[in-house]
């Protein structure tokens, strides 16, 4: 089992099998190996190479050093090894305040998705008091709606992303913070 780790830049969070926390520096390789599959980045903007990557990644560090929000590192305690993307976040020109999820292929169906979006979602409403949460999804992937599902939120439409994303299509997905205080009892 892996030691908890930190993080300058924000909380950790733990769940069973998980520790969530903002990115670092080791998280590179695993980052950028998940996002040169085309399938697990299908419906997140398709494959990046390691420069666009490395950008992202401090853009998702950045967020937390501006905003103290951003998404988590999901890093599986068995392993130590970097699983995924899943947390809160609020671009600018967002259309609401997110918690999303990505995983790496080999986190896939293995429940990770649920454990880590509950853990942010429960910090979403808890600790940066934010009234209602959404998550961006492609009306084509029926695995990231099966997983807002099971989270209890529901299709509230159509939405726009800002640049350069205006031109992907997207339903906006959600609940409040009282809607979440009864769905995360039925996820216990």
């Amino acid at each position: 089992m892996t030691d908890r780790p930190t993080s300058p830049l924000g909380p950790t969070l733990e769940t069973e099998r998980l520790f969530l926390r903002p990115p670092s520096l080791e998280d590179f390789p695993r980052w950028a190996d998940f996002m040169s599959d085309p399938e697990t980045t299908r419906f997140i903007g398709g494959v990046q190479s390691r420069h666009e990557v490395w950008r992202a990644m401090a853009s998702v560090a950045g967020m937390w050093a501006l905003h103290g929000e951003g998404m988590f590192s999901v890093i599986e305690k068995a392993t130590g090894n970097w699983m995924g993307r899943i947390g809160p976040l609020h671009p600018y020109e967002w259309p609401g305040r997110e918690v999303g999820w990505s995983l790496h292929r080999d986190a896939v169906g293995k429940g990770y998705a649920i454990e880590a979006a509950a853990a942010t979602m429960d910090y979403a409403f808890e600790v940066l008091e934010w009234p209602d949460v959404i998550h961006c999804i492609d009306p084509d992937n029926r695995a990231s709606e099966k997983v807002a599902e099971r989270l209890g939120s529901a299709n509230r439409g159509p939405g726009r992303m800002p640049p350069p994303f205006h031109n992907h299509p997207v339903n906006l997905w959600g609940q409040t913070r009282d809607q979440w205080r009864v769905n995360r009892s039925s996820l216990r």
